[in-house]
């Protein structure tokens, strides 16, 4: 528990607790479990200060010094961290979401499983941070923006870059193992001996990196060939392509393999109520015939996956999801769920992201909130007579037609 002494110190005059913390330079203070939600904390020296568990929403901590300090699972979202020392400060499972980290001094800090959504770590100094298995509520550094910063020598083991904007980021010998680079801008990063083994490469520019023929490759990993662009010069890709594990008869025919295709569709989850699989398996076979990625559960869940955790995962990968609405879905808990984790993407920026269909009536009736919602917003794709040939493929054809896109890795890639 905290000192309360100390707590009444530190809020009642910041002038006076620096000049205590001068006066009794080994002490260790213990301020965990305080709420310090909104208070004026700037310039106050925190080095070496126990904040577990300490509540820190929306205080102003501009220039404090956190050095050495303990903050595991303390809340810091939203804080103002500008320039703030945080020079091996223990930040384990702390939630920094939305926080301003700009110009940071975060080197030698423990940020392992740190929540880091939204946070603006542009320009911080991270170097030999700890960020392994950085990944929360479908990831800790999922659109944040980490341009200029240094993380060379940082420990990204199993943390979730996707989305994330790393714009002439020094990675230089940083560990990857098993991150998530999907969507990742790597617009002059510095891949310099960096370390890659599982980590994740989908819908990405790798040709802009630098120091990718150096990099190293404890292990394979995983590479979507279809949307990542390749490095143009032809030693960097072999090398790269080595490393991630292709073979070289692989290699020697992949030219081949990457014929730009005339149409490009944007990627889909399919939700839909397992009474209506038989619909949805032929819309599904059909749609891969037509080049279209799609994913939907069971056809694509591995043995052991965390159904709920993977299918919200599922979601934030594909562009689109395809909610394929009846009289079963409509009563489905789990397909309010899918529906709402789609809308999250819509508030977030991304349009359109839901495209429904209907297999009956059901939707044009319901009085259910997020039902009567989707219809009275959305137009809805008709395929109540999906049984008829003709009449099927004649609404499937528009759906292509609205699914089409001029250049899909351009969107991908911004």
């Amino acid at each position: 528990m905290a000192e309360q002494e100390q707590v009444e110190r530190l809020t009642c005059s910041i002038k006076e607790w620096n000049q205590w913390r001068q006066h009794y330079p080994d002490l260790h203070p213990d301020l965990s479990n305080t709420n310090f939600s909104g208070t004026d904390l700037n310039e106050a020296n925190l080095s070496r200060t126990n904040l577990t568990n300490a509540n820190l929403h929306r205080a102003i901590l501009h220039s404090v010094d956190f050095s050495n300090a303990n903050l595991s699972e303390a809340n810091l979202s939203k804080a103002d961290l500008y320039e703030a020392n945080l020079h091996g400060a223990i930040l384990h499972s702390v939630d920094l979401s939305n926080a301003d980290l700009s110009e940071a001094n975060l080197s030698e800090a423990n940020l392992s499983r740190a929540f880091l959504r939204f946070a603006d770590l542009t320009e911080a100094f991270l170097r030999f941070a700890d960020l392994s298995e950085a990944f929360l509520s479908r990831a800790s550094l999922v659109d944040t923006n980490l341009s200029n910063a240094d993380f060379s020598n940082a420990d990204l083991n199993k943390a979730d870059l996707s989305n994330a904007d790393l714009t002439e980021v020094n990675l230089s010998r940083a560990n990857l193992s098993g991150a998530n680079l999907s969507y990742t801008n790597l617009s002059s990063t510095n891949f310099t001996n960096i370390l890659f083994s599982r980590t994740i490469f989908a819908w990405t520019d790798l040709s802009r990196v630098r120091g990718l023929n150096t990099a190293r490759h404890g292990g394979p990993s995983s590479l979507d060939i279809n949307s990542v662009i390749l490095p143009h010069d032809e030693y960097t890709r072999t090398h790269f392509l080595r490393g991630v594990g292709f073979t070289e008869a692989q290699i020697e025919y992949l030219p081949s393999l990457l014929t730009p295709r005339i149409t490009q569709y944007y990627s889909l989850f399919i939700s839909y109520a397992h009474q209506d699989e038989i619909m949805v398996k032929r819309l599904y076979t059909d749609l891969r015939k037509n080049n279209v990625l799609c994913w939907f559960a069971p056809e694509d869940m591995k043995i052991g996956d965390n159904i709920r955790h993977r299918i919200d995962e599922s979601i934030h990968r594909h562009d689109k999801l395809l909610l394929v609405l009846s009289e079963h879905s409509v009563a489905s808990q789990w397909v309010e769920h899918e529906v709402e984790t789609a809308l999250s993407k819509e508030y977030e920026g991304k349009p359109n992201v839901l495209f429904p269909i209907r297999l009956d009536n059901a939707v044009m009736k319901s009085t259910t909130g997020w039902a009567s919602h989707i219809r009275l917003t959305r137009h809805i794709g008709d395929f109540t007579n999906w049984q008829d040939d003709a009449a099927y493929y004649d609404v499937f054809t528009t759906l292509l037609r609205h699914l089409k896109v001029t250049d899909a890795l351009s969107n991908k890639i911004r």
